[in-house]
């Protein structure tokens, strides 16, 4: 059974990335997933300290907060689900936290062994889901290759892009059937899909 961990990047409970993410989520349920959902935004936590203690004293980071429990569930997951409105051209500052403390799965000597970065075993998925409420599909671009890229480095090689433009209202993805069906199909892929190229929606 595939363990899937969902985290929810925007402050709104039922914002367009939480509601497209819930479609996903329901689908790779169906599909036989053990599915676990964290909403960011009701946790308590910081952003990386760079104190550099998980490089030179301990595995992993050394806060202990409402972040703990979601890296540890992240450690032990095949799929990571990161769904994000996109807030001036970028992740929501909730989920850009996460992003930042993902540094305590790098290896002390990640810059230089680029044959062993990363903590995590390697071979899992990330999936984003992207909610932008500009219209126009060329901004922004630059949101998933990026950190793609950088989730590469911590064992997340297959990553795959579920992005809607034009939802910016609360409920504009609800009110979109085709959008939720594209987030079924998705989800159920994440599942029954072994590797997948990026997948884009408009």
């Amino acid at each position: 059974m595939k363990r899937v961990v969902c985290l929810l990047g925007s402050p709104r409970p039922k914002g367009n990335s939480a509601v497209l993410a819930k479609a996903v989520c329901e689908a790779a349920t169906l599909a036989g997933a053990e599915v676990t959902t964290f909403a960011l935004n009701t946790l308590s936590y910081r952003g990386c300290q760079g104190c550099l203690l998980c490089k030179t004293k301990t595995e992993a980071c050394v806060l202990k907060d409402g972040l703990t429990p979601v890296l540890e569930a992240v450690r032990a997951c095949d799929v990571l689900v990161l769904a994000t409105p996109v807030y001036f051209g970028e992740v929501s500052a909730q989920l850009k936290a996460f992003i930042d403390r993902t540094y305590s799965f790098l290896t002390p000597d990640y810059a230089f062994n680029k044959q062993r970065r990363t903590r995590l075993e390697t071979g899992k998925t990330l999936a984003f889901v992207i909610a932008q409420g500009h219209p126009r599909e060329d901004l922004f671009t630059d949101i998933f290759p990026r950190y793609a890229y950088f989730f590469n480095w911590l064992g997340f090689t297959d990553s795959r892009l579920l992005r809607f433009c034009k939802v910016y209202h609360l409920g504009d993805a609800a009110a979109r059937q085709g959008a939720l069906d594209q987030a079924g199909d998705f989800g159920r892929g994440l599942v029954t899909e072994p590797r997948a190229a990026a997948e884009a929606a408009g």
